[in-house]
């Protein structure tokens, strides 16, 4: 409701130009008849539907989160690409690594097991950084911009860095089996 108080001198008072506000609670059938009673008995006064104000804003805030949800989407999905691409960027240098190592003696298992940890350190450090950066903003806009407490829901934060971090070997994986079946002599040779 509407709830304020002031208390003054009465005479500072007397000659200013003043309004009255008053706040009606009723069902939402009965106000249109509140409403035509009020306007036929006193036509100076303007009625508010504050109901109808309140469901534009809803509105209003429910298209801004519908909005904000899809930029969420496009941006991991964008980051996740990213991921991709950094795992196919560095392929040939995958390649170029892997039959170095088979030539020193190597495993395939020991190759590809520290090809999917490195994929996996750098979706987890991008993910983090990531982590921090949105942390970051998100409390700029909380506290400066909307003025709101700002809260960080870890589930969905740390689900998303290890979500990167499975996207980065997934990519990685796919990259490294193409890296372990070239013939070690082929590749050095033609890095010469």
């Amino acid at each position: 409701g509407i709830g304020f108080i002031l208390t003054m001198n009465p005479a500072a008072l007397q000659g200013a130009p003043h309004t009255y506000i008053s706040t009606v609670y009723a069902k939402p059938e009965a106000e249109a008849a509140i409403l035509r009673d009020i306007a036929s008995a006193y036509p100076n006064i303007t009625a508010i539907r504050v109901r109808d104000a309140i469901d534009r804003v809803a509105a209003v805030l429910s298209g801004l989160a519908a909005a904000t949800s899809y930029g969420a989407a496009a941006t991991l999905l964008t980051g996740f690409l990213v991921l991709i691409g950094a795992a196919a960027a560095g392929a040939d240098a995958r390649r170029y690594e892997a039959a170095l190592l088979k030539t020193l003696g190597a495993s395939r298992r020991s190759i590809a097991t520290s090809f999917l940890l490195r994929a996996g350190l750098l979706g987890l450090f991008a993910g983090a950084v990531a982590l921090l950066a949105g942390i970051l903003g998100g409390w700029a806009v909380s506290r400066f911009v909307m003025e709101t407490r700002f809260e960080v829901v870890w589930p969905s934060a740390l689900l998303i860095v290890l979500g990167g971090a499975t996207a980065s070997v997934l990519a990685s994986l796919g990259f490294a089996l193409n890296a372990l079946n070239v013939r070690p002599a082929g590749v050095l040779r033609a890095r010469e």
